[in-house]
């Protein structure tokens, strides 16, 4: 399998999975109408609805602000997989394909609903971590790909090896 059917694959894949889980959550399980749900002490399943990106920021209340986020997601999803069709590396392709469709996967629900389905929340007593989905996880995942992928890159120059 080439490296760009490998990012197609985990791009698919990712979004595939994001969109199941929000679908079962919202419509299923129905987390809003049941409430939360506790899967384990540090561990539950909550309802809510992100405006903005990544860990609350940015939060947008304005019909602007949504088209806004929907046209840098678009961008970031096109501008992934142009990259994509031209890496020849599969560690590069894997975090191109989480990051792609973990765009297109939040992008969904920027259009279908307004906001962002977020319900996995990972806690401690009373330390508690940002409310998220699979997207945002494969988000996350495939930025520090891109930072593995940048420092191995670095490190295969001459006279840049670290240590």
């Amino acid at each position: 399998m080439t490296p760009a059917r490998l990012g197609v694959f985990i791009a698919v894949s990712t979004l595939v999975l994001d969109q199941a889980t929000k679908l079962w959550g919202l419509f299923i399980r129905r987390i809003a109408e049941t409430g939360s749900v506790k899967l384990a002490p540090f561990l539950e399943l909550i309802e809510v609805w992100n405006r903005g990106i990544s860990y609350g920021l940015f939060q947008q209340h304005t019909e602007w602000g949504r088209w806004l986020l929907i046209a840098v997601s678009i961008i970031a999803a096109i501008g992934f997989s142009l990259w994509l069709r031209r890496t020849r590396d599969g560690v590069l392709a894997i975090a191109l394909g989480l990051l792609i469709g973990g765009a297109v996967g939040n992008l969904i629900d920027r259009l279908a609903y307004g906001a962002v389905f977020d319900f996995i929340h990972l806690h401690w007593g009373d330390l508690s971590w940002y409310v998220f989905n699979i997207a945002d996880a494969a988000i996350v995942a495939g930025v520090a790909g891109l930072l593995y992928d940048a420092w191995r890159s670095r490190n295969d120059i001459p006279g840049t090896k670290s240590g």
